[in-house]
């Protein structure tokens, strides 16, 4: 009965201390780090003393993500080591002592290493126009050897040379970034971009300064003679084009030039700019004619316009009949010169009865000639009406019989 006794009198003393104990870790744990502020890459731990628990989690978040921390006990104290994913990553830190009877919490900041690695360096568009109104982004991210950009207010160095002019402008880091909008010149050229960090140096940026829209221009013309033979042909050419700044606009400019006929028929021919001038080319009409030319830079600009007349090259062509009239010869064709014609010249023969055409054929001339055969199966024996147009001279033979 008294052993029984004792052991009960010992069993309230040890739960008694335990409750002491128990209740001295959950109510008196304590942050011992001081430290607010941190370096990207270092080692951070937070220390709490009060307790020796190594079932209390730490829970804390970044801009990253969240995680649970397990301590490690030393000397009678908890510490809690976070991992390289937070601790090489700028920014604030979140942390809560996970307890069921202290709420213990507070921040910390990592701060980015002092002297950049890297500069990404950013540029855009690649291109742009002349005229000091257009402009491209130069966006500067300095970062230390984490990935990590620098701190605000770094000072970033740009370098900006175009055609004899070099420039040195300071801009410093804002949220992040550096950057400065570079406007372009009146000039078109390329220039060339660079940018310094902290003894850090990029690689060469380009940006292409356009010249700006076309603005009106002078169109010119050139033909061996002013006939119109059907052979030859008539050279368009502008004035050198160039952009409100005088700048040639750029190779590749697509001209078009419209040509409208007496009768109001409009035919186009294009070409594109080689050092500011574009040059088109138009056959010569085949009869007499007067065209107004004028080109055009599609919706951005015109030239004046222009008239060029061309003149007949004959008067009269002879017409022979063969073979039951079934057999037409046209020719000799004889041009301005009494010179045979250029092969290619269109004739026309338009076959009629009764008031309604049958059939029309069109030839081009070999030799100065053209000639048409009357198919007996197409045309049956008969009277018919011939009409036969060459170089806008029409002759017409009337109640031809075909036999």
């Amino acid at each position: 009965m008294m052993k029984l006794n004792s052991f009960l009198y010992y069993l309230f003393i040890f739960a008694s201390s335990a409750n002491v104990l128990l209740a001295n870790t959950s109510e008196g744990i304590q942050l011992e780090t001081t430290q607010q502020q941190f370096t990207a890459g270092e080692t951070i731990i937070l220390t709490f003393s009060g307790t020796q628990d190594a079932t209390i989690q730490l829970y804390c978040s970044n801009s990253y993500g969240t995680t649970l921390l397990s301590p490690k006990v030393v000397e009678n104290r908890l510490e809690y080591t976070f991992p390289k994913q937070i601790s090489s990553k700028t920014g604030i830190v979140n942390w809560k002592l996970l307890t069921k009877k202290i709420a213990l919490s507070g921040t910390f900041t990592i701060i980015p290493q002092t002297t950049p690695t890297s500069l990404e360096t950013y540029l855009g568009p690649p291109s742009i126009e002349a005229g000091e109104k257009d402009y491209a982004m130069l966006v500067v991210i300095p970062t230390d050897a984490l990935d990590n950009p620098v701190q605000s207010q770094t000072q970033v160095t740009i370098q900006k040379q175009f055609l004899a002019d070099v420039q040195q402008e300071t801009v410093q880091t804002n949220n992040l970034i550096a950057y400065q909008r570079i406007y372009s010149p009146k000039k078109n050229g390329r220039m060339l971009l660079a940018t310094e960090c902290l003894g850090i140096n990029s690689e060469e940026y380009t940006l292409n300064i356009t010249p700006a829209i076309a603005t009106n221009f002078d169109i010119f013309t050139k033909r061996a003679h002013e006939y119109a033979d059907g052979n030859q042909i008539t050279t368009f050419t502008t004035s050198i084009i160039k952009d409100k700044n005088n700048n040639v606009v750029s190779d590749g400019t697509y001209v078009e030039f419209f040509i409208t006929n007496s009768k109001g028929s409009v035919l186009k021919t294009s070409g594109m700019t080689i050092e500011g001038v574009a040059t088109a080319q138009m056959l010569h009409p085949d009869y007499e004619e007067t065209w107004t030319v004028k080109a055009h830079v599609a919706g951005i600009s015109e030239s004046n316009s222009m008239s060029l007349s061309y003149t007949k090259v004959m008067d009269d062509f002879a017409i022979s009949f063969s073979k039951n009239n079934r057999n037409i010869n046209v020719g000799p064709l004889r041009s301005f010169m009494n010179q045979r014609i250029p092969d290619g010249l269109q004739v026309t023969l338009r076959i009629s009865q009764h008031g309604k055409t049958k059939e029309i054929y069109v030839k081009e001339s070999r030799d100065g000639f053209v000639h048409f055969e009357l198919n007996p199966n197409i045309f049956i024996n008969g009277i018919y009406d011939v009409e036969i147009t060459a170089a806008g001279i029409t002759k017409t033979k009337k109640a031809l019989q075909l036999w």
